[in-house]
């Protein structure tokens, strides 16, 4: 991880009913995110979603409530205590 990166965890999945998976990774303070999709087809053949990812500062966004925060905060640091950051999940 640079100093241009931030380390996020998996702290929502959620399929849609077109088969595209959302996943949204959170740094451990529930502040920023970064919201990815993928169809359900390119997560069996693609690579692996993994605990944690490192995106650049650039591309995370501010969490808006608080509610939301408190949430992505608790999941990511659960997350983070029981996976590696590259473990697949």
């Amino acid at each position: 991880m640079s100093d241009s990166t931030v380390r996020c965890w998996l702290v929502e999945r959620d399929v849609d009913t077109r088969n595209t998976v959302t996943m949204v990774y959170a740094t451990t303070d529930g502040s920023r995110y970064q919201q990815r999709q993928r169809s359900s087809v390119a997560l069996r053949t693609g690579s692996a979603v993994t605990a944690a990812v490192d995106v650049p500062e650039e591309d995370l966004s501010p969490v808006s409530d608080e509610e939301t925060r408190e949430r992505y905060a608790s999941e990511a640091q659960r997350t983070a205590e029981q996976y590696d950051p590259d473990e697949e999940i």
